[in-house]
């Protein structure tokens, strides 16, 4: 199931600081502390509603995580303006080697998995290239869209709170929960997004 690995959190002092541009008629000095101030405008801010522009600042504060995904959930987390994937496993290029048994969450059929496994033998059993090409789009085909792979993806917090907002209670409660639970542990996240 889904699972964060690392993550990195840039330029949130330089975000919650350029949050105050509107009303500033100096130039931004971004040697101070962050007060109170400063977080009490960005709360008022970022918990406007998605798309209303006045949470725009949450665009500015990066994010860089590796994730450990299943199949089926990249196509839905692949819809949101910002989510920059930066590498992933390839399934094209390791999908002969991949370990089935390890790498499969726990929805995935045994049957699936040995299905897998007798394809992979027919391919490494022919020489004949038109033989090899048909069994590696078997492969391909069919395999499990619970195989677990991990990409590297650079966001920001703008989309996280979108994220957060539409995938919360999502049917697919052992990833998106967990993603979206995760969300709310990263500095000062929920304070300025009003989420709690």
């Amino acid at each position: 199931m889904l699972k964060v690995l690392n993550f990195e959190v840039a330029f949130l002092k330089r975000a919650i600081f350029a949050s105050g541009y509107a009303m500033t008629i100096d130039e931004m000095n971004y040697d101070r502390e962050i007060t109170n101030h400063d977080i009490e405008r960005c709360k008022k801010l970022g918990s406007s509603p998605c798309g209303s522009a006045h949470d725009n600042f949450l665009s500015g504060i990066a994010i860089s995580m590796d994730i450990k995904y299943p199949e089926y959930w990249s196509p839905e987390f692949q819809r949101y303006h910002f989510a920059q994937i930066v590498t992933s496993q390839s399934k094209m290029h390791r999908i002969l080697k991949f370990n089935l048994a390890d790498g499969c969450n726990k929805y995935v059929d045994q049957r699936s998995i040995d299905q897998i496994k007798e394809y992979r033998d027919q391919y490494n059993a022919t020489d004949d290239e038109d033989q090899k090409y048909y069994w590696f789009m078997k492969i391909v085909s069919n395999f499990p869209m619970g195989f677990e792979k991990i990409m590297q993806i650079v966001t920001n917090y703008l989309q996280l709170k979108n994220i957060w907002y539409q995938r919360h209670t999502h049917k697919l409660k052992e990833d998106w929960q967990p993603f979206c639970n995760w969300i709310k542990t990263l500095p000062l996240f929920c304070e300025l997004t009003g989420i709690e």
